[in-house]
């Protein structure tokens, strides 16, 4: 039986349409699912849409829209662009489904069980953007004396009859989880500022509101609905059956990988732990809160109309292009910034100059110079030797522990050092001259980097699916091959006497140009 890996986004929230961010997210989720898939493993990958709570309420109310009808037309949106940018997600699951709301229901009986929950009033600081309550301690004072959430957004006076979950009673047990086991929380700054916030002492959480009725009803109570987050958190397991113990359950939790951003960390590690200790449900492995994204340096936002559709950019610069940009760019797990001139020159420069140029002068030298046929290998000399170790390393040695812990710019730099290799190789060996010199020596040099082609491009298909896949598949390399185990260099000779013919190849990464707003 293959080894599991369950990895899972944030479920995004659809009061408006996708942004960058959410495609930032999700693309590197995707990433991830298909790294562990290229391992051999059975790969179970969920996203999806965060539909309940007051914002949604509201944003129906405004538009004269039922919020059911919100919901299914803002999910919508956000699966036609998931579906765009060739994200291979296993589940994508919407909180609105009857399975999902016996799910919740299910672990609120749990904890209920366990005599975690009780009912009383809720007087305090709320913020409907960030569906959070804050203590008096954390907030700050906007320019209009307004009072601010530490994420920044307005927070208002609440006061209502509410269900509280006694978080209070779990603050050593999640010091302890922490102590315990220092991956569950990453990047390490991410950690350190959980711990202190637990160490600062915890709080009883309102878990349920009477203002409003669109959300999950509490069992038994239902003029309350669940407070948003046992209500999204819990998504994570109605994905695989729960309460169903059995089955998906079984097989893939606990969760191996909860992706999210920096902001909703707390909500994770704190909140989500807490619920499932409770309800007596094993703990996720471990929760990664990455960075933003921002655009030219700036946090994208309405008001300064720098919002930007990433649909939009995957149409006008391609979804590969797109897909690798925001991975090599920049660290993932810290702020990043990008822009159109900064997509365009990366792409050129490696993916069009470098890796699509080798890969182009290669196969078009076979094409022409050996009648389409894979030149036979008579042997290696030291310089091929040296580049069959160089390109091994990297993509062997140094990108699967990359891969691994979310360094996906420092996988990308170690395949792109190979690739630059490669082009390094090609014009030291000037395979177009030695046609008229050494016939058999450029058959072994062209051979030589059809092998190290093949392998950079499959280290390289969770990053770039769409393209690796075309040119593999142009290259002859059959599916069963394309993994980490299968991608070594037996596969050639057999394929070389095969009556496989390479086809007129074309252009992988064409140039881009700066749209004229741009330039």
């Amino acid at each position: 039986m293959a080894e599991t890996f369950y990895l899972t986004t944030a479920i995004h929230y659809p009061n408006g349409k996708p942004h960058i961010g959410h495609a930032y997210e999700t693309i590197a989720a995707d990433v991830l699912a298909r790294w562990h898939r290229l391992q051999g493993r059975e790969v179970r990958f969920q996203t999806g849409t965060d539909e309940h709570g007051l914002k949604m309420a509201q944003k129906a109310r405004d538009l004269g829209i039922t919020p059911r009808e919100l919901a299914d037309e803002m999910s919508g949106h956000f699966r036609a662009l998931f579906d765009k940018l060739d994200l291979s997600y296993d589940r994508f699951i919407r909180t609105t489904e009857a399975e999902h709301h016996t799910a919740s229901q299910a672990i609120w009986q749990a904890m209920e069980a366990s005599g975690d929950l009780y009912l009383d009033r809720y007087e305090g600081w709320y913020s409907v953007r960030d569906e959070a309550y804050y203590d008096a301690s954390e907030l700050t004072e906007g320019d209009g004396g307004e009072k601010l959430s530490p994420q920044g957004t307005p927070v208002e006076w609440t006061v209502e009859e509410s269900w509280f979950f006694r978080l209070s009673k779990y603050q050593e047990p999640l010091l302890a989880l922490y102590r315990d086991n220092p991956d569950f929380i990453q990047p390490e700054a991410r950690r350190n500022e959980v711990m202190r916030f637990v160490e600062g002492g915890l709080r009883d959480l309102s878990v349920s509101r009477t203002s409003f009725d669109w959300g999950v009803k509490v069992p038994g109570h239902e003029d309350h609905v669940m407070y948003v987050w046992v209500d999204a958190l819990t998504n994570y397991i109605t994905g695989l059956g729960y309460p169903d113990m059995d089955g998906d359950m079984a097989k893939f939790w606990p969760a191996d990988l909860h992706l999210i951003g920096k902001d909703i960390v707390r909500f994770h590690t704190v909140y989500w732990p807490a619920f499932l200790m409770s309800a007596k449900i094993a703990l996720p492995k471990k929760v990664f809160g990455h960075g933003f994204l921002l655009n030219r340096g700036q946090k994208e936002s309405k008001s300064l109309g720098n919002v930007t559709d990433p649909a939009d950019l995957a149409d006008r610069y391609g979804v590969d292009n797109l897909r690798y940009f925001l991975l090599r760019e920049f660290s993932f797990g810290q702020d990043g910034s990008y822009s159109a001139e900064a997509i365009v020159n990366r792409s050129n420069s490696e993916l069009a100059n470098s890796f699509g140029n080798l890969a182009q002068r290669t196969l078009s030298q076979v094409f022409k110079n050996c009648e389409g046929s894979l030149p036979a290998i008579s042997g290696h000399t030291p310089e091929d030797e040296a580049l069959f170790a160089l390109v091994d390393k990297a993509v062997r040695q140094e990108m699967p522990p990359a891969y691994d812990q979310l360094a996906f710019a420092q996988a990308l730099e170690a395949w792109m050092g190979a690739v630059f290799a490669c082009n390094a190789y090609i014009d030291a060996q000037a395979p177009w001259a030695l046609k008229k010199t050494d016939e058999q020596r450029m058959r072994d040099v062209l051979g030589t980097l059809y092998i190290c082609i093949a392998q950079l491009a499959v280290a390289v298909l969770p990053v770039m699916p769409g393209s690796m896949t075309r040119l593999l598949d142009a290259m002859g390399l059959a599916p069963e091959l394309r993994t980490l185990a299968g991608i070594g260099s037996h596969w050639y000779s057999q394929l070389a006497e095969s009556d496989f013919r390479l086809a007129k190849p074309e252009g992988i990464f064409p140039r881009l140009e700066l749209p004229a707003e741009e330039a």
